[in-house]
Formats: structure tokens, C-alpha cells, sequence
């Protein structure tokens, strides 16, 4: 259905159905099915990120955007933009998400760090991540000031997030890189479940606490950095998806892990299709919409908390 919807109306069943027209097949197999790929991908990858960064933090508004993990990874993307390294030819496609994963994972590490110090844990995350989205924007703006007009138009589209470079070569190098690290977190959905019982529970049922948050840490950064790698910043995903999902089935990691995967693929494929066909023949950055429908959320959430502690 989503390959279907477009500024061109054109199905599979049409195709077949009519003389051969080589440009409608382009269209098809070159631009729409690669795209709808890339949003099942990505959808899939950010709301795992989310559901991890939740288990681990152990904090209901852990998210990649709201603390500036997102951020961090187009920062790194952008460095390597504006001052490309000399890689090898086999790492090239590879680039961008080299960088992406370095930036997300010191975020990712420093907003660790300061979960673990004192007291008003919900409060510090929020703050931090506005103090790093900022740091983060500035840094943004000065390689913004410093770029050409080729990479000014790079620095506009991620910081939207868009899928409309979506290609075959894109497909395959990010389904290399989220597949696995998604799949990864499906076999520590256990070790995430007992976490949550608390550092010292945990340690005394047999898990190695510190190994296995580092390493859920590392799987959280790689599908960040691997997401704006190929599309920009599109948030929300990760927080909206797990928080449904989560009075849906419950907070079993075993079923919340896989859930959110399909629920985030649905969710950036309902929305990347909303983003082609709403004011066709032109295009909406996904990332809009996305924000339009997770901004309200998030401000249910902290609505819902506050009157939670009046109570």
C-alpha cells in the first residue's frame, strides 16, 4: 500500500497488469520500494533504541532525541561531512554511520554517567539532554557557517529528517548494521527484565550489571547512529511506541523488544506515506510529522506525572 502512494498513483497490480512501461517500473523499483524499505528499517531500529534506553536508564522518558543522543550521532555525521577522512574504499559506504555511532555513544555514555549521580534522576536526564541538544545545535550551526552551499543542503535535510534518499545501496548498508543490533537485543530481552529489579537483584540472579549495560548501551548507539546516518533526526519514535506497547502487553522485554520493532516500522511507514502524499506533488520532511504526533504525547506524559505527585 505504501509503495502504492505517491505523487504518481501507481500499483503492483497495475504494473502487471498493463504493457510494459520501463519508466513506472523505475519508479516502482528504484524510488518507492526502497523507501518503504528504509522507513520498516529505521522505524524498527529507533523504537529498539528507545525501548533499550528505557530498560537501561530505567526511566519511562528515555529517549534518543529528548537526550541529545540524536543530536550527538549529527554532530559526528556532520563532522565528517565538512572534514572528510581518507577511508578505505569498503568502508566508505560506511562513513557517515562510523561517525553517527561514535557521537552516539559518547552521548550515550555521558547521559549514562549522569543517570547514576544523585538524586532527581528524571529531572537531571531531561535537563542534560537539553544542555546537549543545545551544545549540540551550536556546534551544528558554526560547521553550518562553515560548509558550502552542497553540504548546507545536507545540514537542512537531516535536521528535518527526511527518507527522500532513500536508494538500494542505502537499504542495504543500513539493514547491515540495524538488523543485527535489533535481533542482538532480543537475546539480552532477559538480562534488560531483571534490571529492572535494580542493580543489586540483578547482580545477586546471576547478571554481570555493568557488562550488560555497557553492551546495551553500545546496541542503543549503534541503531542511533545507524538511523541518522541514513535519515536525519526523526524522533519520537522511541518514546511513543514503548510507552503504548507498555500498557498494551505489559513491560516484558521478551515481547515489549519485538513489539516496538514492528510497532516503530508501522508508525515511520504510516508517516513517511502521510509525508508524500499530503501535499503531493511536493514532500514533508518525516520528521514534522513525527513531531507533531510525539510532541503532544510527551507533553501527556509530563502532564499525567505531575498529576500523579499531586495525588
Amino acid at each position: 500500500m505504501a509503495a502504492n502512494s505517491g505523487a504518481v498513483s501507481l500499483s503492483i497490480t497495475t504494473l502487471l497488469h498493463q504493457p510494459f512501461d520501463r519508466q513506472l517500473w523505475q519508479i516502482w523499483l528504484t524510488i518507492r520500494l526502497p523507501r518503504v524499505l528504509l522507513a520498516v528499517i529505521v522505524g524498527c531500529g529507533l523504537a529498539c533504541s528507545g525501548t533499550v534506553m528505557q530498560g537501561v536508564f530505567r526511566n519511562p522518558l528515555a529517549d534518543p532525541g529528548l537526550l541529545g543522543i540524536s543530536s550527538g550521532a549529527a554532530l559526528f555525521v556532520a563532522l565528517m561531512i565538512v572534514f572528510p577522512f581518507s577511508l578505505p574504499n569498503f568502508l566508505m559506504l560506511y562513513s557517515q554511520m562510523l561517525g553517527a555511532f561514535c557521537g552516539s555513544l559518547a552521548i550515550s555514555f555521558i547521559v549514562f554517567l549522569l543517570s547514576r549521580m544523585g538524586h532527581n534522576g528524571l529531572s537531571r536526564l531531561l535537563l542534560a539532554g537539553i544542555a546537549i541538544n543545545a551544545i549540540c545545535g551550536a556546534a551544528v550551526g558554526v560547521l553550518t557557517y562553515l560548509s558550502n552551499d552542497s553540504q548546507l543542503r545536507q545540514f537542512s535535510l537531516w535536521s528535518m529528517g527526511t527518507l527522500g534518499q532513500a536508494q538500494w545501496p542505502t537499504v542495504t548498508v543500513a539493514a547491515s548494521v540495524i538488523v543485527p543490533a535489533s535481533i542482538a537485543t532480543q537475546f539480552l530481552a532477559r538480562k534488560l527484565n531483571l534490571l529492572q529489579l535494580g542493580d543489586e537483584d540483578a547482580h545477586y540472579l546471576g547478571v554481570n550489571v555493568r557488562q550488560t549495560q555497557r553492551i546495551l548501551l553500545l546496541l542503543s548507539a549503534l541503531l542511533v547512529g545507524a538511523c541518522v546516518a541514513v535519515c536525519g533526526i526523526i524522533g519520537f519514535i522511541g518514546l511513543v511506541i514503548p510507552h503504548l506497547l507498555r500498557m498494551q502487553i505489559g513491560a516484558d522485554h521478551r515481547w515489549l523488544l519485538p513489539g516496538s520493532a514492528l510497532g516503530g516500522a508501522c508508525l515511520l511507514l504510516l508517516a513517511d506515506t502521510l509525508a508524500r502524499t499530503l501535499v503531493a506533488p511536493a514532500e514533508m520532511p518525516v520528521g514534522l510529522l513525527t513531531a507533531l504526533l510525539g510532541g503532544p504525547y510527551f507533553l501527556w506524559l509530563i502532564l499525567c506525572a505531575g498529576g500523579q505527585r499531586r495525588d
